[in-house]
């Protein structure tokens, strides 16, 4: 009889039998171990969560009073004689890889993870393993980054030019990770930094776990439009098309996204620039991420799986392809906003939109 093996793909999320405990579950469960707060990893409704501290506070925001246990890169929990440990993804603040060991057999749940470090989640560590349960959200050879002091002086530079002809700049990304990642990497001598509410939401839970991010305002009702427009304002994806956001006009609206690679990308997302900025890796690095395992074998769980796998052996590896509910997060977070469209008063509130609730 073949040796079951130590974590298995089922429809609940992948699970260790010895341990009696999920990773990243998508549907209720006693026991969940949590790679990183987006949505498609952090579902509300498991009994126990352990996840690494910089993400207690953003899941607390998102998930509400939920029963949570936090540890530190490299610290280890056993559970029923498995040991369990959280190595850095690099994918956003707080993102952790799961190392999973029992006697001596090692397995890596990547989560969603990136190469480049970003100088604000703390950078990706390969972890040698026996099983790598990746990603291949970009799994493709058109995907390959600029470093990103490049697109970083793209965006100063475009916010400058707008700054200078009297046209507020907004920029668009994702409410954990990307929009924090814009923030840290933005020139503040230009102007001031504005945030919707829900990306402020994000930064000040974030700051609750000690996080130090640059100086924001967060717009409200009372925000002047004049005095947003000298700024830069980050925004969500949800926020695009809305009357919060055509409040600021004249404007010229940034996206940020891996999918600007793509063209006409930019053009559906309506944007007047598009940045190439993923919080995910590309082409290169899913490759040499992968190889500096030394992995046995290798599982591939959302993205351009069925084109990676195949690339995947065709090198060499052992790879599978295996079908699981997680997602894009910038998708997922891309729903339009739950703001009467019709109600002018709200065009600087909050509204609900992304980030408020387990779908953001």
């Amino acid at each position: 009889m073949a040796k079951k093996p130590l974590l298995e793909f089922t429809d609940k999320g992948i699970y260790c039998d010895k341990g009696r405990f999920y990773i990243d579950p998508w549907k209720p469960v006693d026991d969940a171990v949590i790679t990183h707060a987006h949505a498609d990893h952090a579902y509300f409704g498991h009994k126990h969560y352990l996840a690494h501290h910089l993400s207690r506070e953003v899941l607390y925001y998102r998930l509400g009073d939920i029963q949570l246990q936090t540890v530190e890169y490299g610290e280890t929990v056993v559970k029923n004689g498995v040991s369990i440990s959280l190595f850095p993804a690099g994918h956003v603040i707080g993102s952790a890889q799961i190392r999973v060991e029992y006697q001596g057999e090692v397995w890596v749940v990547s989560g969603d993870y990136k190469t480049e470090d970003d100088g604000i989640s703390t950078p990706f560590e390969p972890v040698k393993c026996h099983h790598f349960i990746s990603e291949c959200t970009f799994g493709m050879p058109v995907y390959q980054w600029k470093p990103q002091v490049q697109i970083f002086d793209e965006v100063n530079n475009w916010w400058r030019n707008n700054a200078n002809n009297g046209v507020a700049t907004v920029i668009v990304g994702y409410s954990l990770g990307k929009a924090q990642r814009i923030l840290q990497n933005l020139d503040l001598s230009i102007g001031t930094v504005y945030t919707h509410g829900v990306i402020e939401n994000t930064n000040e839970a974030l700051r609750r776990n000690g996080v130090i991010l640059n100086p924001t305002e967060r717009i409200t009702l009372d925000t002047p439009k004049e005095e947003v427009r000298n700024g830069i304002i980050i925004a969500p994806p949800s926020s695009v098309g809305t009357p919060w956001m055509r409040k600021f006009q004249p404007y010229s609206f940034g996206y940020c996204s891996g999918w600007m690679a793509i063209r006409g990308a930019k053009r559906r997302r309506a944007a007047d620039r598009g940045f190439i900025l993923s919080d995910h890796a590309d082409w290169d690095g899913l490759v040499s991420a992968i190889d500096a395992t030394g992995c046995e074998k290798v599982y591939l769980t959302h993205g351009y799986t069925a084109t990676f796998t195949r690339y995947l052996n065709e090198i060499g590896f052992d790879a599978h392809e295996v079908h699981t509910l997680y997602g894009d997060d910038e998708a997922l977070e891309s729903v339009p906003s739950e703001e009467p469209v019709a109600d002018s008063s709200l065009s600087f509130g909050e509204g609900r939109g992304e980030g408020e609730g387990v779908n953001s």
